[in-house]
C-alpha cells in the first residue's frame, strides 16, 4: 500500500526499504537498538509482519515495523523519523497511517516501548498498561547485540 502527502510517501512494500538507512539510524542514533548488528536487524526485518517506510522523493527518511497476528495483537517497534525531517508532522502522519491500516482494525491489544515519545503515542490511544497485573516480561538488554 502507498499513501502520499505533499512530497512524502509511506509505503508498506518491504522491497523499498533502504536497509542501510534503517540500520544506520537504529545502530548509531537510537537508544533502543544502539549497537544492533546488521545480521540481527536483517533477521528482525525479515520476520516482521508489516513495514512502513517513510520517503521524501527516493530517500528513506523514516520507518516503523509492526509484528502482528492481524487479529488480536500487534507490537509497534523501531519507529523513527530522521532528525532533519522532524517538526513537520511526519511522525503523526506515520502513526495515523499505521493505526488506520485496514488489516490492523481488529487488533485488541497494541504494545510498544518508548522512553521519550509518550506524547506522540497518547494521541493515538496508547496509555500506560491498563492491567499491569496481567502483563509479564522477560527482558535481556544484551540479547540484541548477540
Amino acid at each position: 500500500m502507498e499513501f502520499r502527502q505533499d512530497d512524502y510517501l509511506i509505503s508498506t512494500d518491504p522491497a523499498r526499504i533502504q536497509f542501510e538507512v534503517v540500520y544506520d539510524f537504529l545502530a548509531n542514533r537510537s537508544y533502543w537498538a544502539n549497537g544492533i548488528s546488521r545480521e540481527t536487524l536483517r533477521k528482525q526485518m525479515e520476520h516482521s509482519t508489516l513495514h512502513f517506510g517513510l520517503y521524501h522523493g527516493d530517500a528513506q527518511i523514516g520507518y516503523a515495523q509492526v509484528l502482528t497476528n492481524y487479529t488480536s495483537f500487534a507490537y509497534l517497534g523501531n519507529v523513527f523519523v530522521l532528525e532533519e525531517y522532524r517538526g513537520k508532522g511526519l511522525s503523526k502522519w506515520l502513526m495515523a497511517t499505521i493505526m488506520e491500516h485496514p488489516e490492523l482494525q481488529t487488533i485488541r491489544r497494541w504494545l510498544l516501548a518508548t522512553r521519550d515519545a509518550h506524547g506522540l503515542y497518547r494521541q493515538f490511544g496508547f496509555t500506560e498498561l491498563t492491567k499491569p497485573e496481567t502483563i509479564m516480561e522477560k527482558y535481556d538488554d544484551n540479547a540484541i547485540r548477540r
